[in-house]
């Protein structure tokens, strides 16, 4: 059930059911405190804001559907509306569920948000597996990711250490 499928000609396309935005960075204190300062502006408040940071997964955003607990339609982030079917080729990487484990009712649809990416040691191994072929190496664990997720063979998007992580929903039907 993971891998099997013909090569695609192309990708078709998926329209969220709930836009897809993209986070903003900071980098130093004062990055943080403009973010702060812009916020207050746009709300109108003077009081102290309290935020929660956490570090972020530098992958390709990806959208996954399940129906009824059975995962059935993934996507690329896109333009933040629509996003390519890259259905075939998520369903090769081992840690993404095909099936919801229940822990009281399955909603009719659900649309959860995720990360795809490469951990270090994978991608280091994966680009001395391609030296070594005489192909050529990727520049950095975010490409490598995004470029597996868009190859019209699954099969090659199997051969590659992908992992996932599942951080929020998207909308709940049912």
């Amino acid at each position: 059930q993971r891998v099997g499928a013909a090569p695609l000609e192309k990708f078709s396309s998926v329209t969220h059911l709930t836009p897809m935005l993209s986070l903003a960075n900071a980098f130093s204190e004062e990055e943080v405190a403009e973010f702060d300062e812009r916020l207050k502006r746009i709300l109108g408040l003077q009081a102290d804001l309290e935020f929660v940071a956490e570090p972020k997964i530098d992958g390709v955003a990806i959208n996954l559907i399940y129906e009824k607990g059975l995962f059935t339609v993934g996507s690329t982030r896109g333009d933040g509306l629509t996003g390519e079917d890259v259905t075939l080729n998520l369903r090769t990487i081992r840690t993404l569920p095909l099936k919801m484990q229940p822990l009281g009712r399955i909603p009719g649809r659900v649309e959860v948000r995720g990360e795809v990416y490469l951990e270090k040691e994978a991608f280091r191994r994966l680009n001395e597996r391609r030296t070594e072929q005489g192909e050529s190496a990727f520049a950095n664990p975010r490409n490598a990711a995004a470029g597996s997720l868009r190859q019209l063979d699954p099969r090659i998007t199997a051969r590659r250490p992908l992992n996932l992580f599942c951080y929020a929903v998207g909308s709940v039907d049912g």
